[in-house]
């Protein structure tokens, strides 16, 4: 019995290699926990679209105005590198949805295979990023040491925008474009850490057993971000690299 004197909910283990799962005492059933938590996250979610809607009517504001300079300095990045990485991402959206869909069948082995192939891929992207902003850092359209200096007095530009091989200096405000790529794909690269984190701490509770069909809520949580991770790259990537 709980301290406000309702008795506990347990949910029984389907098997002796999985634990049972005590509903917060703040619920009166299961059913009630699992759609409050997911009521709460698709709340987190909106947020999340906020803040990528935000980025993203920068993106067409500045393109509208500096449709040249986007056009420019999209040539400057390597389509092949993201629609590598767009596959990769859209095959972990699908090996997440099967961790999720093991889990819902209490396959614990194929639940952690599943996420572990997850976060590979997530592992992947981030390793294809970093080669693609170490080629804007060797040619100067994205100093990373210098990123928090701001702006240099001497030669009129923002300190991390060198420019070494002048593409881009026929063009207004030749920054522009790398600025927005920049906080674009680096807010959403910190999603896919955040998201192979997460990813990490639910194959820790299936490796112990809390989730079986009788409980797999945090499973589909985690499901829930990673897919919108996914999907908002699937804006990103055209908009920044096929686009301009």
């Amino acid at each position: 019995m709980s301290h406000d004197g309702h008795h506990s909910v347990v949910i029984p283990a389907p098997g002796p290699e999985f634990v049972p799962h005590t509903v917060a005492h703040h619920f009166d059933t299961p059913v009630q926990e699992f759609q409050s938590a997911k009521l709460g996250f698709w709340l987190f979610l909106a947020t999340e679209i906020l803040l990528f809607g935000g980025l993203f009517a920068a993106y067409f504001y500045f393109h509208e105005v500096y449709p040249e300079t986007f056009r420019l300095g999209g040539q400057q990045l390597d389509w092949k590198l993201g629609a590598i990485n767009t596959t990769v991402l859209l095959v972990s959206s699908w090996t997440m949805a099967m961790g999720v869909r093991s889990a819902q069948t209490s396959q614990k082995g194929k639940t952690l295979m599943f996420l572990a192939l997850t976060v590979l891929g997530a592992l992947g992207f981030m390793v294809i990023k970093f080669f693609e902003y170490k080629a804007k850092n060797e040619h100067g359209l994205v100093v990373f040491s210098e990123l928090f200096s701001g702006y240099d007095q001497a030669t009129g530009q923002l300190s991390w925008f060198k420019d070494y091989d002048g593409v881009m200096a026929n063009v207004p405000h030749g920054h522009m474009f790398f600025a927005i790529y920049l906080t674009m794909t680096a807010i959403h690269g910190l999603h896919v850490v955040i998201g192979a984190g997460l990813i990490l701490w639910v194959m820790k509770g299936t490796a112990k057993g809390r989730f079986h069909a009788g409980y797999y809520l945090p499973v589909d949580l985690v499901g829930l971000y990673w897919h919108l991770v996914d999907l908002i790259w699937i804006f990103l990537f055209p908009l920044l690299y096929l686009v301009p």
